[in-house]
C-alpha cells in the first residue's frame, strides 16, 4: 500500500486525458474544487469527496473554477486486497463516490499527521488497513440514499432533477471560492435562485442544509491550516474564514470533530516538513 498527499496547481483548466486505473485507490479530498469524469459520469469535487476506484476504471479531471485542490491518496495494490475478508465489498464499490464525515475526515488527517512524525512499516500497514476498515463500515460516507429519495421525488419530471443538481453544484461551487465571505442572499443570486428555493433544493439533493455544508468547508480549511508549522493565531483565523470570532470558531470546530482547535494543532502538526515518512509500507 501506499498513502501520499496531491497539491494540483492549475495550469489548464480543460480536461486532463482519460487515465485507466490499474490499482484500487481511496482519494480523500483534503480543499479547492475541481470536476471529475469517472467511467463516462462527471460529477463535481470538493474538499467533503471521498472517492473509490478500482484496476479498469477511467479518469479524467478538470479544474474550470480557477483554482487547485489538494487530497490524499491511499493505493492498495490488488494482491493486498484479496488478502482482506472485505475484498469483495471493495471490489464492488469500484467507481463510487461520496462524502466523508467530520470524524472521517480528521482521522484521515491524524493519520497522515502521525505518519509524517515517523512510523515504522508494521505500524503503518496496520494503521492503513484499520483506517480502510472504517472507510468501507462508516455510515456517513453513503450519498445512494440521498439520491434515491430525489430520483423517486422526481423520476417523472428529469429535467427537474437535472435542473435541481445544477441548482445544488452552483452553490458548492460558489460557497468553495468565496472565502466564506458570502452571506445567504448572496450565494442565491449568485446562482440565480431565491435563498428559500436554493435552501430546499440543496437539502434535497446532499442531504445537508447550506449552513452545515458551509461548516464542513470551513472547518476543514482550517483544519489544513492549524497543520502547519507556526501557523496564524485562533483569532486571525476566525475573522478570515467568517466566524463571529474565535469563540464561535472554536465551538464550531468542536462540534465538527470533537476536539478544540488548539488541541488540534498540536495533534496535526508534523515535526518536520518532509515527504510522509516511509509512506509505502510492504505489505505481504
Amino acid at each position: 500500500m501506499l498513502i501520499y498527499q496531491v497539491r494540483c496547481i492549475v495550469e489548464n483548466h480543460g480536461w486532463t486525458e482519460s487515465v485507466a486505473e490499474d490499482r484500487h485507490k481511496v482519494i480523500l479530498g483534503r480543499s479547492g474544487v475541481y470536476r471529475r469524469r469517472l467511467n463516462g459520469v462527471v460529477e463535481f469535487s470538493d474538499a467533503t469527496s471521498v472517492l473509490l476506484t478500482r484496476p479498469g476504471d477511467e479518469m479524467a479531471v478538470a479544474h474550470p473554477f480557477g483554482c487547485g485542490d489538494s487530497y490524499t491518496c491511499i493505493e492498495i495494490d490488488p494482491t493486498v486486497l484479496a488478502d482482506r475478508t472485505d475484498a469483495a465489498s471493495w471490489v464492488d464499490r469500484g467507481g463510487w463516490s461520496g462524502t466523508s464525515g467530520a470524524a472521517l475526515d480528521l482521522a484521515h488527517r491524524l493519520l497522515v499527521a502521525d505518519f509524517r512524525r515517523g512510523l515504522d512499516g508494521f505500524e503503518m500497514a496496520e494503521r492503513l488497513h484499520r483506517f480502510l476498515t472504517r472507510l468501507l463500515h462508516q455510515s456517513p460516507l453513503s450519498t445512494d440514499d440521498v439520491g434515491g429519495e430525489v430520483d423517486r421525488a422526481v423520476r417523472r419530471r428529469p429535467a427537474t432533477l437535472a435542473a435541481h443538481r445544477r441548482l445544488a453544484d452552483g452553490a458548492r461551487e460558489v460557497l468553495a471560492n468565496s472565502s466564506f465571505t458570502l452571506g445567504l442572499d448572496e450565494v442565491a443570486r449568485e446562482v440565480g435562485s431565491s435563498p428559500h428555493h436554493l435552501s430546499r433544493v440543496f437539502q434535497r439533493m446532499t442531504g445537508s442544509s447550506l449552513t452545515a455544508y458551509r461548516n464542513r468547508l470551513r472547518v476543514r480549511e482550517v483544519l489544513d491550516i492549524l497543520a502547519e508549522p507556526g501557523g496564524r493565531p485562533l483569532g486571525a483565523l476566525a475573522s478570515d474564514y467568517g466566524f463571529a470570532d474565535q469563540a464561535h470558531l472554536t465551538r464550531v470546530v468542536r462540534e465538527q470533530v470533537g476536539h478544540p482547535p488548539a488541541r488540534l494543532r498540536r495533534l496535526l502538526t508534523p515535526v518536520d516538513e518532509g515527504p510522509i515518512g516511509s509512506a509505502s509500507p510492504q505489505v505481504e
